[in-house]
């Protein structure tokens, strides 16, 4: 009996891949940094079975006319944006995706990020790499105190609240914007709802941790980033697409906020050239929140269980467009 095909389209860790290979033929894009290119993606869905993607690989209608076969689409990510998971729905597909295994580990690199942003410790790093530190100085990289300061979350999910139990042990006020109000948070961990509009304006630190949607789309823009305070320091960690870049540029080269930390861009990768990375004040990463060892062969792990479910036509562990299985 003829196994079914798996196009995986980036090296994953061997644990995940192994799980894949005992159950299935694989066509694997071995790269562990390029994505792999469409043309060849277009090519090998034709006769698949299954599609072990990831966030960089574009999963769309194309892809879904060219693959007859196509049982299952299971992503090694939180997020789903990069699949028409519309459109795998209208043709039965279960899509799967990895919530849960990834959340404590994103929330200490949103931590991370938040400290290194507010205490300039990349400057810092580079002050003494380019051979700038000639003595100490009383005001030399002063930056911003955490302990003690106002964090504002914007999407209190399980990231968000993990974020929010690691400002309790800083002493931080925590205020919070979400869809629905969530009492049982705000009384464990002493955090306030409030509008949007009330968070920018009294927090010293805005946490983007949001979902991509389309009513999240740039949902920071101009207009919120000129509410914030003027030493505020803005960190995303959900979406690129959840800012307006541009207007971010422009709030800190006119000091309408002090920095901002990334880990997420609009268009991933982002340019060397692009002008978000030339100010001193931005710390920038490459998409790395979840990028632990242990975090990311979960992950690996958790979507190869997701695929292999659909291919045998099981119920995914996770699956993103539930309403698939209404009809069973």
């Amino acid at each position: 009996m003829k196994r079914d095909k798996v196009v995986v389209t980036r090296r994953i860790p061997g644990q995940a891949l192994e799980l894949i290979e005992a159950k299935a033929e694989v066509y694997l894009w071995d790269s562990e940094e390029v994505p792999i290119p469409r043309h060849v993606l277009l090519e090998q869905v034709a006769d698949a079975s299954g599609i072990y993607t990831n966030v960089s690989d574009k999963i769309d209608k194309e892809v879904f006319d060219n693959a007859p076969l196509l049982k299952v689409v299971s992503t090694m990510a939180v997020g789903f944006d990069n699949i028409d998971v519309s459109e795998a729905t209208k043709r039965g597909i279960p899509v799967g995706y990895t919530p849960g295994v990834l959340t404590e580990t994103t929330a200490d690199l949103t931590f991370a990020l938040l400290m290194a942003t507010a205490r300039r410790i990349v400057e810092g790093a580079d002050y003494i790499r380019q051979g700038k530190w000639k003595s100490w100085g009383p005001m030399v990289l002063t930056g911003q105190d955490v302990y003690g300061a106002t964090i504002g979350i914007i999407g209190l999910g399980r990231i968000g609240e993990a974020v929010a139990r690691r400002a309790t042990g800083f002493g931080m006020k925590i205020l919070y914007h979400n869809r629905h109000r969530r009492p049982e948070v705000e009384e464990r961990l002493n955090a306030r709802y409030c509008s949007l509009e009330e968070l920018l304006q009294a927090s010293d630190f805005v946490v983007l941790l949001a979902p991509s949607s389309p009513e999240t789309y740039r949902m920071i823009g101009e207009r919120e980033f000129s509410l914030m305070k003027p030493n505020a320091i803005f960190i995303n960690t959900s979406r690129g697409r959840n800012v307006d870049e541009s207007a971010l540029y422009r709030a800190l080269c006119d000091n309408k906020i002090w920095a901002a930390g990334l880990d997420v861009f609009e268009e991933e990768p982002i340019a060397a050239d692009h002008p978000l990375l030339s100010l001193p004040n931005v710390v920038a990463l490459p998409h790395i929140g979840s990028a632990s060892i242990a975090t990311r062969t979960k992950m690996a792990v958790l979507a190869a269980e997701n695929l292999l479910a659909g291919l045998q036509g099981q119920k995914l562990k996770h699956t993103a467009n539930p309403e698939v299985y209404d009809s069973v």
